[in-house]
């Protein structure tokens, strides 16, 4: 059947869509060659619809552009005589393939091939920068016209200064508000890394930072009960907890009552960094999570990390006994290796994954329940 226009520029718009990032990284406008075969009607095609073969060859005669070039072949059929056809489209460089597409396409190129090219002219165009931008395409063509601009002052600042000794909201930019960095910073530091060859964007890392209640009136320093501060400050408590819970979710850790030779962790999800603070680890550790496939992925994070912890409420019976308080899991059903549980807790992982990914949220479960079973828990050798 012979190609449309609608039907090529449609091809065209799919060869952008799955080159462009390289097209623009490189620069080059060599590399965006499309040769088109137009598949013309046979003579039998012709002599069945000699009209709509007649329109399909005028629809091709009007296209034009700078780039574009239309091949015709002359046929001498003996039923139809002598007919011109076009037999290949070719589109020479990027811009013409993009342009031909339409105008929404070429709009898109353009943004692209501009902010790679301005990427280039400002920081160089070896090896390094080409891949990078062309690795990082995607994260370049999303940014808003003023986030662009402020990467570029960014990336500037930082060759300036590559070892400033700022904070990661202290870099002074003009119009960059204090989060910007940190919404951003891994495609500054991708294509910082490709500008100075150095992973390390000179800055000063902000502190690790945990939230603990020491439940235990008698063990709070300074009468002090609910504390967030750097880790390693945190390890340096002359503390001695007989247990250690572990709450994925703030809430759960601030509704916990006074308990003598207890302290709550805010866990907040897979980096709690419960192995680094040495009275942790010579405690009992609970770890109370959600019941869902991330919760019971912590759990193995922190088994991995060397602590012994034990599982309270995230059970098969605790699952089927609050059906009404599930909801969709938003991460879907997940298929994981988690080798650190036991076979009870990979049971119930099962169950979760056969109910199509659901989630019972561990701040939804009756507070006394939460309560008798965190200290049955606690209590039990």
């Amino acid at each position: 059947m012979p190609l449309s226009v609608a039907d090529a520029r449609a091809r065209a718009a799919k060869a952008v869509d799955k080159s462009r990032r390289e097209w623009a990284a490189r620069g080059d406008e060599g590399l965006g060659a499309l040769s088109i075969p137009l598949k013309p009607p046979t003579e039998r095609e012709v002599l069945a619809d000699p009209r709509a073969a007649s329109d399909w060859a005028e629809s091709w005669r009007n296209v034009q552009g700078a780039g574009l070039q239309v091949s015709w072949a002359l046929k001498n059929w003996p039923s139809v005589g002598r007919q011109e056809l076009p037999e290949r489209l070719s589109l020479h460089t990027a811009d013409t393939i993009a342009r031909f597409a339409g105008p929404i396409v070429y709009r898109d190129w353009v943004r692209i091939r501009d902010r790679a090219g301005e990427l280039r002219a400002r920081f160089g165009d070896g090896d390094e920068i080409v891949a990078a931008i062309q690795r990082r395409g995607g994260s370049i063509d999303r940014q808003s016209d003023l986030d662009f601009a402020l990467l570029l002052e960014v990336l500037t600042w930082l060759r300036r200064h590559p070892s400033s000794g700022y904070r990661l909201r202290q870099v002074p930019i003009p119009g960059m508000h204090t989060k910007w960095l940190g919404a951003h910073r891994a495609l500054v530091e991708s294509l910082y890394a490709a500008i100075t060859g150095e992973p390390d964007l000179g800055l000063v890392p902000s502190p690790e930072m945990l939230r603990i209640r020491i439940l235990d009136p008698e063990a709070r320093p300074g009468g002090l009960s609910d504390v967030t501060a750097p880790i390693d400050e945190l390890a340096a408590l002359q503390i001695r907890p007989r247990i250690v819970i572990v709450c994925e979710n703030l809430e759960s850790v601030l509704a916990l009552p006074d308990w003598p030779g207890a302290v709550a962790i805010h866990g907040g999800g897979y980096a709690v960094p419960i192995h680094r603070l040495p009275w942790a680890r010579a405690s009992r550790v609970l770890y109370w999570g959600d019941l869902d496939a991330d919760g019971f992925a912590i759990l193995h994070r922190l088994r991995s990390n060397g602590i012994d912890a034990v599982s309270v409420l995230m059970d098969e019976i605790t699952l089927a006994a609050h059906r009404d308080l599930w909801v969709p899991d938003p991460n879907g059903v997940a298929v994981r290796m988690l080798p650190s549980l036991t076979q009870s807790e990979k049971g119930t992982l099962d169950r979760i994954a056969a109910e199509g990914g659901v989630r019972l949220e561990q701040e939804r479960l009756p507070w006394p329940l939460a309560i008798d079973a965190l200290r049955v828990a606690a209590d039990r050798r």
